[in-house]
């Protein structure tokens, strides 16, 4: 796994560093909120442990403002709050696991691998003629051609590729990607998917004429869907 530790105690930091990397998992530590805001927003990750008291930031808030922007990547919370209703606003702020200090290295461990199981069982990639969503390095792709994605062009695209050719409703797009408490300006919607159509002929441009690559089509009072452009050959027949 890929992990993303945000904790400012020191020794247990060292701690956790040393034996997450002794069990063969990737690290990235820092301390700070506002360091692991930037960290999260252009690195992907699989699974990020995080602290709930940090220097300069809140560990819900962080988990919150993830949650909002689209960034999907498990979070186990780690706190010395214990209280039956700490923990429920942990999970209900957006986190995925909770776990107490002090608690058993082992624990956490095991914890991190379920999360990761869990998250692993969601595809990964999808893929539509000769365009692949990757989940994991949050892009779209064509060969060795890559296009970067913000997390939130990528749940949208994820959305629209998982149910390729299907008619997507607006409200289902703002519920799925942006959360079913969202208050905001609807058409927010329209701005993201004409970055998602950007990025898509960003691909088709980068992988050359013969590549198909999808497009994003707006069904008139409905929604959107994501589809292939019908192709002709030379004597005019539809492919």
């Amino acid at each position: 796994m890929r992990i993303l530790l945000v904790e400012d105690e020191e020794k247990l930091a060292r701690f956790l560093v040393r034996g997450l990397r002794e069990e063969g998992h990737q690290l990235d530590q820092c301390t700070h909120g506002k360091d692991a805001r930037a960290r999260i927003a252009a690195l992907g990750y699989d699974v990020i442990v995080l602290d709930w008291m940090l220097p300069d930031d809140d560990g819900l808030a962080i988990v919150e403002h993830m949650r909002r922007e689209g960034v999907r990547t498990p979070v186990l919370m780690l706190t010395a709050r214990g209280e039956t209703s700490e923990k429920v606003l942990g999970l209900r702020s957006g986190a995925d696991d909770y776990l107490t200090k002090p608690f058993a290295f082992e624990e956490l461990l095991a914890r991190l691998e379920a999360l990761h199981r869990r998250s692993e069982g969601a595809a990964s990639e999808h893929a539509l003629g000769d365009a692949t969503l990757d989940a994991r390095r949050r892009c779209l792709r064509h060969g060795n051609v890559e296009v970067p994605l913000t997390a939130r062009e990528h749940a949208l695209l994820s959305e629209l590729f998982a149910h390729a050719g299907e008619v997507r409703g607006r409200a289902q797009l703002l519920a799925e990607v942006w959360g079913h408490a969202f208050e905001g300006d609807p058409n927010i919607l329209d701005v993201y998917v004409g970055y998602a159509r950007a990025k898509l002929a960003k691909l088709a441009e980068a992988a050359g004429p013969k590549a198909r690559v999808p497009s994003v089509k707006a069904v008139r009072g409905v929604g959107f869907r994501l589809a292939l452009d019908e192709r002709k050959d030379d004597e005019g027949s539809a492919r």
